[in-house]
This record gives structure tokens, C-alpha cells and sequence, in this order.
């Protein structure tokens, strides 16, 4: 009895059929290449750094509305917030995440007075630019594993001295590097 080839598949040696296979091979390369690499990002942006807008003129003249930072998320497991450091606060009770400058830290006392900023009574030496202006606060102990954070353009800043001192939990991140737009690329500072 004779059998047929397409009964048993096709003959050794014979071109396999281009239908299912084509597909399958892509199908493999696609998620051989997009699965790693999605995963990789996602590690990157949830532990490493994850890149933000600034929205708003808060810390002008240091950063402006609409350039763009990375924010590194690594040296805050090693250390907390230090005076100076611009970090980015994901607070449950705002809406959008909000980019400010540490001035006080767990254990001081703060108070902003006509524009100038008191730590344990006696006026803080800011070595960045700032634009004076809004409300007065304090003085205010700053509780534990908390900070007080300012915007730089004071009179158009929503920050501590609304909503009080930070939870260090609800930092995201130190803002690391400006990438956008080229004028404003390089460390932030």
C-alpha cells in the first residue's frame, strides 16, 4: 500500500511550509527582545532613576517650567536628604508630584520670616539663587524622618510652609541631571 506525503508530513529533505513558522520564529525574536527589555526599564525607572518634567515656576531661577530631569533614586537607601538637594515629593494629598529644595532637617527648628530662612535661630546661608516672596512660617520643629522643603521662586511656591514638613518617605528621588532643553543640560545643583 502507498502511502502519500501529505498524510505523513512532508518528505525528508523537502522545504518546510512557510505558513505558521515564519510567525512563530518572529513571535520569539519579539518577545526574546521586548520582555527583557521592557523588564529592564522597569527596573530602571522603579529603583534606579526615572526621568520628570518640572511643571510650574517654583524653583526658578534654578529650574524652569517644562525642562526635564532625571532623578536618581539610589543614594537616599544609603543616606537621608541633605540641605540643598532638590528632591521630588510624591505626596498622597497633591495631585501632581512636586519638585522642591530641602532647607530643613529632622530635630531643627525652621522659620521663614520676610523672605529669609531661620534654622535653629540663626539665618540660613543659601549658596543657591532664590527669588524672595511668600508667607511667613514658624518656627516649627522639624519632627523625625521628616523635611522642610522650599521652592526657589518663594512667592510662587506651594511648599512646607503650606503643607508642613515632608514625610522622607514621600521623596521619590534627588533631581541628578537636566537633559531637556539643551541650553540646561548638566547636573542640577
Amino acid at each position: 500500500m502507498e502511502e502519500t506525503a501529505a498524510a505523513n508530513g512532508p518528505a525528508p529533505g523537502s522545504p518546510e511550509p512557510e505558513g505558521s513558522n515564519w510567525l512563530l520564529r518572529a513571535m520569539r525574536e519579539i518577545g526574546e527582545t521586548v520582555i527583557p527589555a521592557v523588564v529592564i526599564a522597569l527596573f530602571i525607572n522603579l529603583f534606579l532613576a526615572q526621568a520628570t518634567q518640572v511643571l510650574g515656576q517654583s524653583m526658578e531661577p534654578t529650574l524652569h517650567s517644562s525642562q526635564r530631569v532625571v532623578i536618581e533614586k539610589i543614594s537616599y537607601r544609603f543616606h537621608g536628604p541633605r540641605r540643598g538637594d532638590i528632591v521630588v515629593i510624591d505626596s498622597p494629598h497633591q495631585k501632581d508630584m512636586l519638585i522642591k529644595r530641602v532647607v530643613g532637617l529632622p530635630g531643627e527648628t525652621v522659620e521663614v520670616e520676610n523672605g529669609r530662612v531661620y534654622v535653629n535661630e540663626k539665618m540660613l546661608e543659601e549658596a543657591w539663587p532664590t527669588r524672595p516672596g511668600g508667607g511667613s512660617y514658624g518656627p516649627r520643629t522639624i519632627p523625625p524622618l521628616h523635611v522642610f522643603v522650599l521652592g526657589d521662586n518663594r512667592g510662587a511656591s506651594n511648599d512646607s510652609r503650606s503643607f508642613g514638613p515632608v514625610p522622607i518617605e514621600h521623596i521619590v528621588g534627588h533631581a541628578w541631571i537636566s537633559y531637556w532643553p539643551p541650553d540646561d543640560i548638566g547636573f542640577v545643583e
